[in-house]
């Protein structure tokens, strides 16, 4: 539980942005990471306005964003991000990656991209034979190194180290050409407006690639993405087969999302 820096008087009265966002800025410093369920109960705001403070906040310099929450600036914290990624909203990836191991069968190609519930997922992969897994990210081919049974193809490109992952024009034409049968694929927020987004232009462009590699399109993503729009469009709502999520993603994000054809899996927590 995260230390509270607020008295009762400033509870009982509106909150006004530049406040809240003093007040996050408090809990953050005070705690080093704090997810967006426990800032959005300790300023007494939605998660949804929570969001966009957090984003105000990182375009100043003053924290780090992540999926699910945020922590301090600087290099050890930036250091710590992902393995804080991972640590978020952790069942609910792990249920999500059970759920997503079903859409692929023995003797299957598909790709997958980064993520903190993609790399869940790839280690579900170690049950099944005669796999082909192509991927841009590090963690999912370090994931399934170990196993004889699958042939792994890791794209060229730069890495950015803070997904642990390759990106860049050498990444993107890797995927040219290839047809799999599957993308599963992530990213940083799902609306049923937009579809997939991420906020940076670079890691944006390998996951279109990844996703114009399969005949169908999966999206894994947890309850904290459905309902969020980010900078940059990925995958494009009627270009997505398939969404796997929880049981605690917004109800009416997702039928919106079903009524543009996109097939939902939802994961009970």
């Amino acid at each position: 539980m995260i230390g509270t820096v607020s008295d009762t008087q400033s509870e009982r009265r509106p909150v006004f942005a530049a406040e809240r966002r003093q007040r996050i800025l408090e809990l953050v410093r005070a705690n080093g990471a704090v997810s967006l369920r426990e800032l959005a109960q300790a300023v007494r705001s939605s998660e949804v306005t929570v969001r966009r403070d957090l984003r105000a906040l990182e375009s100043e310099g003053l924290l780090n964003r992540h999926h699910g929450g945020a922590t301090l600036p600087g290099e050890l914290t930036r250091e710590a991000g992902y393995a804080h990624k991972v640590s978020l909203e952790a069942a609910e990836k792990g249920a999500i990656a059970d759920l997503a191991a079903a859409l692929v069968e023995d003797g299957d190609a598909i790709v997958v991209g980064p993520g903190t519930t993609t790399q869940e997922f790839a280690r579900r992969l170690t049950r099944h034979s005669d796999l082909t897994v192509v991927t841009s990210s590090l963690l999912v081919a370090q994931v399934l190194a170990g196993s004889p049974r699958i042939e792994v193809v890791l794209t060229g490109g730069t890495l950015r180290g803070s997904i642990l992952a390759l990106v860049g024009s050498a990444a993107e034409h890797s995927l040219a050409g290839l047809r799999v049968r599957r993308a599963f694929v992530s990213g940083n927020g799902l609306t049923a407006e937009r579809g997939l987004s991420t906020p940076n232009m670079q890691v944006a462009g390998v996951d279109r690639a990844l996703a114009a590699a399969a005949e169908e399109v999966v999206v894994l993503a947890d309850h904290t993405k459905i309902g969020v729009d980010t900078m940059v469009q990925t995958v494009p709502p009627d270009q997505i087969a398939h969404l796997v999520t929880d049981d605690t993603a917004p109800s009416e994000v997702l039928d919106e999302l079903a009524a543009r054809g996109v097939r939902l899996h939802v994961a009970q927590v």
